[in-house]
């Protein structure tokens, strides 16, 4: 028995893993992890009276929730709403820093927020008081505590929006570095907040999510001075899953670099949405 993973054009195999955990970045993009042994990576399953069996079926529902995504899509597509799936681990500031965009852009965008927890509308209740349409998805309410929002989800949040109202949707995805980076939600593109007080490694004990994102914004940045961060060993971890994710450094509890994430959104709508291109953020404030 092995692990499952999930590759860009869709198709699902199985992984049987033997040597030291390492991560390996090929020529064509794909992410090959090898991994401790089997028992050591899925735990000792020999108390189970149904053994070393599993039934696969995790491609069908990753197609199935693909056709749903494309659904989401064409829905956000015809009415000229772009969205984005934020992503990231819990406390990394995904919040906060969506009360920064909101603050920057209630006043010139219709703007609506799909907030997913499993539990509680905290996060919901913070994003309130700045004109954005709130959809709360908690999953642990008839969703079974799922620890991602996937298309179903995503779909039953944007029928409680008025869509044809709205310039942008920001989707907050559950809290977690696994899960939501392997199920599409019908979102043009997809960010994480990584915050500089989780470690130089997470890119690859992480590498799925942090090869599925096309922007990472590097938060709490405020914190650099008093932290032992070393920012070169990050990117040079980041680069080895994702080479191509733009990097952005900003703190959303003092508002700096939150101008350059807005004029990345900015530029991803024209781009998406087909009109006239905006410049990109300066080269100054982000890592090439």
């Amino acid at each position: 028995m092995g692990r499952f993973h999930r590759h860009a054009d869709g198709t699902v195999h199985e992984h049987h893993h033997h040597d030291d955990a390492h991560v390996h970045l090929g020529d064509d993009g794909e992410i090959t992890i090898h991994s401790y042994t089997e028992r050591e990576e899925l735990g000792d399953h020999s108390g189970y009276e149904t053994g070393e069996q599993r039934i696969m079926v995790l491609e069908d529902i990753f197609s199935e929730n693909d056709r749903l995504a494309s659904a989401n899509r064409r829905d956000l597509d015809a009415n000229g709403v772009f969205s984005v799936n934020l992503m990231s681990s819990p406390g990394s500031g995904k919040t906060e820093l969506m009360r920064r965009l909101l603050e920057r852009l209630h006043d010139t965008e219709h703007i609506g927020i799909i907030e997913g927890d499993i539990e509680t509308s905290l996060d919901a209740d913070r994003l309130d008081g700045f004109g954005a349409q709130i959809s709360l998805l908690n999953t642990g309410h008839g969703f079974g505590g799922e620890c991602h929002l996937d298309a179903p989800m995503v779909a039953n949040a944007l029928s409680r929006l008025n869509l044809d109202e709205l310039d942008l949707v920001l989707i907050e995805n559950v809290g977690n570095l696994v899960c939501p980076a392997e199920f599409e939600t019908g979102a043009h593109t997809k960010a994480m907040v990584f915050s500089i007080t989780e470690g130089e490694d997470k890119p690859l004990k992480y590498p799925v999510m942090f090869a599925s994102v096309e922007a990472v914004f590097i938060n709490k940045m405020d914190l650099a001075d008093y932290l032992d961060f070393d920012m070169d060993l990050f990117l040079k971890n980041l680069r080895q899953v994702n080479p191509t994710a733009e990097v952005f450094y900003l703190s959303a509890k003092t508002g700096d670099g939150i101008d350059d994430v807005v004029a990345w959104l900015t530029h991803e709508r024209d781009h998406a949405l087909g009109r006239e291109h905006s410049h990109s953020p300066e080269p100054s404030h982000m890592e090439a």
